[in-house]
């Protein structure tokens, strides 16, 4: 029997066979039992179109307001990720995420999922100033945190129903280490569980370093058997292998992708076409799936103004050709 903490700092039991389904599964369990969200094709001027989803990592240094969720509304975009940094969301706020469930309701939003908070006492405007949160961390009583701290972003979803779940294994360009194997395995056993309580599907990203590659990913969910799904961080995958090499691991468990482009070297998380990388091969290793995956653009910002959501929606628009254009090669 493993003890893990709760999301009200209690201390409970859990195994496996003893977790059973409160009250509060009942409220989702329709939105459980639904065909997860792939993104939705329609012929429009004769090429097709993707599903947007736009994370709010690109304002991940100052808080989530009505004002800025009205703003992406009005760009078109009906789905967004949100990026869980306390300063960008008091995740563990339950009265800051009723008025979140507000504000998305006011303006037509449906949150299709949630990034896992990284780290915790960010300076603002300071990215990667704060103390490390990892699932994977050895040392006991930090994963323990860390797992506390990923149910508290587990919990909006009895107020904001949402599908996924993002989660890095590690932080950083950790290496394979077995004790950090084993660390995420304790982990992952309870949050799956715990999300599926609420709805949610845990989706790991493939991360730069080898510990979040997607190699050991895919070894990571064939070992533990755990019930986990695959996000496609093209950026990162850029940065390590490549992004076709990378691909390959992670297609049989893949249900969404992360967009954005650097230059190999650093997570510039820009704009798709503003580093190297060859988005027309990105595209066509999408384009062959069976199943169309919805694409989160995750952009970083690069200065107070940019990049702009009239440059995430032309980033958008640009994907769309280029997937459409890859499909209609393929079908010719």
């Amino acid at each position: 029997m493993r003890r893990i903490r709760g999301a009200k700092g209690q201390r409970e039991a859990i195994d496996a066979g003893e977790v059973s389904t409160d009250h509060r599964v009942s409220a989702f369990r329709n939105f459980q039992d639904a065909e997860p969200p792939r993104t939705q094709f329609s012929r429009q001027k004769n090429f097709l179109t993707m599903q947007r989803v736009f994370s709010t990592y690109r304002y991940s240094d100052e808080p989530l307001t009505s004002a800025l969720l009205a703003e992406i509304a009005q760009t078109g975009i009906s789905h967004v990720e949100i990026y869980c940094t306390p300063v960008h969301l008091k995740y563990g706020s339950p009265k800051d995420i009723r008025t979140l469930a507000e504000w998305i309701g006011e303006h037509r939003l449906t949150v299709h999922s949630l990034h896992s908070p990284t780290e915790r006492d960010l300076l603002p405007g300071k990215r990667e100033s704060g103390i490390p949160i990892s699932i994977s961390d050895p040392e006991r009583v930090r994963r323990l945190d860390a797992v506390d701290e990923v149910k508290r972003t587990l919990e909006i979803a009895e107020q904001i129903p949402f599908r996924y779940l993002v989660q890095h294994i590690g932080g950083g360009r950790e290496n394979h280490d077995p004790r950090k194997i084993d660390a995420a395995f304790n982990s992952l056993e309870h949050l799956t569980i715990f999300a599926k309580q609420r709805g949610v599907s845990i989706v790991l990203e493939n991360t730069p370093g080898e510990l979040g590659s997607p190699s050991n990913l895919r070894h990571f969910v064939t070992d533990t058997r755990l019930d986990l799904k695959f996000c496609f961080d093209i950026g990162h995958a850029h940065m390590e292998d490549g992004v076709e090499i990378s691909f390959e691991p992670m297609r049989d468990h893949l249900v969404m992708v992360h967009a954005h482009d650097n230059h190999g070297e650093k997570d510039e998380h820009l704009l798709p076409q503003s580093g190297n990388i060859d988005w027309d091969a990105a595209m066509s290793l999408l384009s062959g799936e069976k199943e169309d995956f919805p694409v989160v653009l995750e952009l970083r910002a690069q200065s107070a103004s940019a990049p702009s959501l009239a440059d995430a929606t032309a980033a958008f628009e640009k994907l769309e050709q280029s997937l459409a254009a890859r499909r209609s090669a393929a079908n010719s």
